[in-house]
């Protein structure tokens, strides 16, 4: 058979050739391992400080923001101030047409001429009728001297009797007179007080320094103040001085606390951090689509005028803070290496759950990692125990020395569209 072979291989050289070349190929294949299409990226243990953070969004506001209105209608003439205009207290805003209103006010000024008339009127009749008491009284007085003597009729001084009664009755109505008149001039000058003042408030002033930030009427508008007044213009006092409203998560809103460092980003400016205080954590709820939510009041520092009124905020709230701590990146306790790699326990099942296992109310927790060995497709799983949890960094009490490598996450070699490589997370489906 041997010769047999050895003939056939001598007569087709080229065949036998293939024949060995596909066999090696075979055995190349079997023998050497593929080579990976991902690789485990870890980072290094070390000490630093861990900053707690909550992170929220809302809107910048003037700290003090009056709104002015109209408290008489009528159409606007005359408008003085636009937006973004510094006005001082005082300064005259918008003009009411006073038509209307100065006609009340000259009616009201004849009302109270009018009624001062009747009360001079009223006093010269009083004044009449004391006189003719005066007289009366006399003139019964004598007559009565007189019927005492016998030289008067009876008659006759019931007749003086019922004179002087009548007088005095006179002197009464006039002192009533005189009282109506009193009060029609009282109510007269009231309305006139008030037409003046509708006519003062045709004329619209700021009753603040500050500046416009919303101007909400044009000449030519009329305004209604018959039911509510009508706004006309929004001025922020003191825009140097602002606070952030933001919305914190039911889930957040127990860490935050008044007096907490803050700081927040605009849009307008991407590369400027502010700096910002918490004044206030209100009580009150604020449910959106079933989820609760609560309202942080922020203090802000506007020395610069940089920021403006209805500003997004995206707002970090520092709730503590640990210096020079052993720390390792937060993902490093969720990550999990893939299941071909995963030590012979965590295959068993040990390993089903990512991540640490915190203890109620920020106490010490237990959590896994995986620390990278001369093979990096290896690595060895390693319990420790955490304490304070950021969304960066973990702090490490345990389980972990400075300088120890451990694994962050997995990235694919295999290249994608325009030669990129793909980075995850978590190891594989299995894993994850």
């Amino acid at each position: 058979m041997l010769q047999a072979t050895g003939s056939w291989i001598k007569r087709h050289p080229i065949w036998t050739g293939l024949i060995f070349l596909g066999i090696a190929f075979l055995l190349y294949v079997i023998l050497v391992p593929a080579k990976p299409t991902y690789e485990y990226i870890t980072e290094t243990v070390t000490k630093g400080d861990i900053v707690r953070k909550v992170s929220a969004s809302g809107k910048l506001r003037a700290l003090n923001t009056i709104k002015v209105g109209a408290e008489v209608s009528g159409q606007i003439t005359q408008v003085y101030v636009d937006f973004n205009a510094p006005v001082k207290k005082g300064q005259l805003l918008a003009v009411i047409d006073p038509t209307r209103v100065s006609a009340q006010f000259e009616q009201g000024q004849a009302q109270v001429a009018l009624a001062q008339a009747n009360m001079a009127q009223a006093e010269a009749n009083a004044a009449r009728a004391q006189a003719d008491l005066i007289l009366q009284e006399r003139n019964f007085a004598r007559r009565k001297a007189i019927a005492d003597q016998g030289f008067v009729s009876k008659a006759e001084l019931d007749q003086a009797e019922t004179q002087l009664i009548a007088a005095r009755n006179a002197v009464r109505v006039g002192q009533t007179q005189v009282s109506s008149s009193k009060a029609q001039i009282q109510q007269a000058s009231a309305q006139l007080s008030s037409s003046r003042l509708d006519l003062n408030r045709t004329r619209i002033f700021a009753p603040t320094s500050g500046v416009v930030i919303n101007r909400l009427v044009e000449p030519g508008t009329t305004v209604a103040a018959n039911f509510q007044t009508p706004n006309l213009f929004e001025i922020a006092a003191d825009i140097t001085k602002m606070q952030v409203e933001a919305s914190v998560d039911e889930a957040d809103i127990g860490q935050v606390k008044p007096g907490q460092k803050v700081t927040f980003t605009v849009d307008s400016y991407p590369g400027d951090i502010f700096a910002a205080t918490v004044r206030q954590v209100r009580q009150s709820p604020i449910e959106t689509q079933n989820v609760v939510s609560y309202l942080v009041i922020i203090d802000v520092d506007n020395v610069g005028g940089k920021l403006l009124p209805g500003m997004t905020a995206n707002v970090e709230i520092i709730t503590g803070t640990k210096s020079n701590v052993l720390r390792a990146p937060s993902p490093a306790l969720r990550f999990r290496p893939r299941t071909a790699d995963l030590p012979q326990e965590a295959k068993s099942g040990g390993d089903k759950k990512p991540g640490g296992d915190k203890k109620p109310g920020g106490g010490k927790g237990t959590a896994k990692v995986y620390i990278a060995t001369a093979n990096p497709y290896k690595p060895k799983s390693r319990k420790v125990t955490i304490g304070v949890e950021s969304d960066e960094y973990t702090e490490i009490l345990g389980g972990l020395k400075p300088g120890e490598k451990i694994l962050l996450r997995s990235k694919s070699l295999l290249p994608k569209t325009g030669g990129e490589t793909d980075d995850s997370a978590d190891g594989d489906d299995a894993a994850s």
